[in-house]
């Protein structure tokens, strides 16, 4: 082998190598979800058209998501993951306002 082939195999070795510390770092430090992970999961949850979101009310996929949010979250982080969630929608302005509304009081009541 060429000493070019070796410090190529090397490199390669090494960039794998760093890549792996890399994830370990990044899964390692994250014990819980976070924001954007909620806002995806939220947003998966719902059925909806161009007007309206239909299954706000007792979902119960929902109401166990909001419950681990309570405990991951801080409060103040709450609202931004709600507002995102249904501004992924892309539903319109004023009726994602009224869909928030009825979130935030369905959020309200789980304990």
């Amino acid at each position: 082998m060429k000493s070019t082939d070796i410090d190529r195999i090397d490199r390669e070795f090494k960039r794998a190598r760093k890549k792996e510390e890399l994830i370990e770092k990044r899964l390692g430090g994250r014990s819980e979800q976070s924001i954007g992970d909620y806002i995806k999961k939220l947003y998966s949850l719902f059925y909806h058209d161009d007007k309206k979101i239909y299954n706000l009310k007792d979902n119960t996929d929902i109401l166990t998501l909001f419950s681990e949010m309570k405990q991951d979250l801080p409060e103040g982080k709450w609202d931004n993951v709600l507002r995102k969630a249904l501004k992924e929608t892309k539903i319109e302005v004023n009726y994602r306002e009224a869909a928030f509304k009825e979130l935030k009081a369905y959020f309200a009541m789980t304990d």
